[in-house]
C-alpha cells in the first residue's frame, strides 16, 4: 500500500512539474488566495509582489510575499511580516511598499486603520532578505498623525534619479508627499522647511503610485470605493515630483466580461526596456464580499504621445519574460 501511495504521489509530482514547466502565461489571478493592494517590483534577479492579505480588518495581522523568475511561475513566502514583530500594530496591516537599499530591505506598511487620537499609521520594518522575516525598525509609526486630512495609509516610496526618496501616501481623498532621510527611517524637510506637501489630484481617493518615463513623472491613484464595482485607476503626468498633477483619465476599470473593482495597483518595468506591466487587484464577477480580491497582472502600454493606453483586463495574464538581471 505504501508503494502504491508513493507511486501516486510521484506521478502527481511529475505531472505538476510538467504543468509548471509548460506554463506560458501567468493566468489571472497570478496566485491563489485573497490578496489586494499589490506592490510589484524587481529585486535580486526576481520579480516580487508584496500584497495585503485581504480579510476582515482584525484578521489582517500578517503579510505574505511572492517571487517569480518570469512573471508566470510564483513562489509564496508566507508571513514575511507579522504583528508579533510590530509592537504597536494590532490589525489592518495594509498596502506594503518595499525598498532595497545598501543590502537591506525596508518594508513600509500601514496598520490599525488609524483615526485621530489613535495609535497607528505608517511603519517601517527591516530585513536582510527580501523574503524576510521583517522586524519593526522604530517601535512606533513613522507617520502616525492625520496631516492635511490624509489618513496615513497606502504609502509608496519613489526614488528619483538624483537619489532622493519620496513617500506618497494617503487615504480619505487626500494625498501627501514627504521626503525620507537617507536611512529611510525618518523624514527630512523640503527646501522650504515644510515636512508635508499635499499633492491631491481631482477624484483622488487612495493608493498613490509614481514612476518616471522619458523624463516625465507619472502619478497614479485609485478612485471610487474599494468595496464597490467602480473602483478604478487614474493618472496624471507632470514635470515635477510635486506636480501639479492634472488628471488625464482612467486607465483601469471594471469590465462586465472579466471582473469588477479593479484598482490599488503598482507598475513593474522590465529593467532596461520600455516594457511595462500593471499589477492590481480585482473582484471576480458575481462576488459581493468586499474582501474577495485577487491579484492580477496585465500589460500596460503607451501611445506615441506618452499617454497610457486603457488597460485590457484578461484571464490569460501575461507571457513569460526573461529573468531580470537587476
Amino acid at each position: 500500500m505504501k508503494r502504491i501511495i508513493f507511486s501516486i504521489a510521484l506521478i502527481a509530482f511529475i505531472a505538476g512539474m510538467a504543468t509548471a514547466k509548460g506554463k506560458t502565461t501567468s493566468g489571472n489571478p497570478v496566485f491563489p488566495g485573497w490578496y489586494a493592494d499589490p506592490e510589484g517590483t524587481v529585486m535580486d534577479g526576481k520579480f516580487w509582489i508584496f500584497p495585503t492579505y485581504s480579510a476582515p480588518f482584525d484578521e489582517q495581522t500578517f503579510m505574505d510575499a511572492f517571487s517569480s523568475p518570469d512573471l508566470v511561475n510564483w513562489t509564496k513566502h508566507p508571513r514575511v511580516l507579522e504583528k508579533a514583530n510590530v509592537s504597536w500594530a494590532r490589525r489592518a496591516m495594509w498596502a506594503p511598499a518595499i525598498v532595497k537599499k545598501d543590502n537591506k530591505y525596508y518594508l513600509f506598511f500601514g496598520a490599525n486603520d488609524v483615526h485621530e487620537g489613535e495609535i497607528g499609521g505608517i511603519g517601517v520594518a527591516i530585513a536582510d532578505r527580501p523574503e524576510g522575516p521583517y522586524k519593526d525598525a522604530l517601535g512606533k509609526p513613522l507617520i502616525g498623525n492625520i496631516v492635511n486630512g490624509a489618513q496615513p495609509i497606502d504609502q509608496f516610496v519613489f526614488r528619483d534619479d538624483d537619489g532622493t526618496y519620496y513617500m506618497y501616501y494617503g487615504g480619505w481623498r487626500h494625498c501627501n508627499v514627504v521626503r525620507l532621510a537617507d536611512d529611510l527611517l525618518s523624514l527630512v524637510p523640503f527646501d522650504d522647511g515644510t515636512m508635508y506637501r499635499e499633492v491631491t489630484p481631482d477624484n483622488y481617493v487612495e493608493g498613490p503610485f509614481m514612476f518616471k518615463r522619458n523624463g516625465k513623472y507619472y502619478f497614479m491613484w485609485s478612485e471610487g470605493g474599494w468595496t464597490g464595482p467602480n473602483y478604478c485607476v487614474a493618472y496624471a503626468i507632470s514635470d515635477s515630483p510635486f506636480g501639479p498633477f492634472n488628471r488625464v483619465g482612467k486607465i483601469l476599470q471594471q469590465d462586465p466580461n472579466v471582473a469588477t473593482g479593479a484598482g490599488h495597483h503598482s507598475v513593474i518595468q522590465i529593467p532596461g526596456k520600455d516594457e511595462w506591466y500593471i499589477v492590481y487587484h480585482r473582484r471576480p464577477l458575481g462576488e459581493t464580499d468586499g474582501n474577495y480580491r485577487v491579484t492580477c497582472i496585465d500589460r500596460m502600454e503607451f501611445d506615441s504621445n506618452g499617454f497610457i493606453k486603457p488597460v485590457k483586463m484578461t484571464f490569460e495574464g501575461v507571457k513569460k519574460v526573461k529573468k531580470p538581471k537587476k
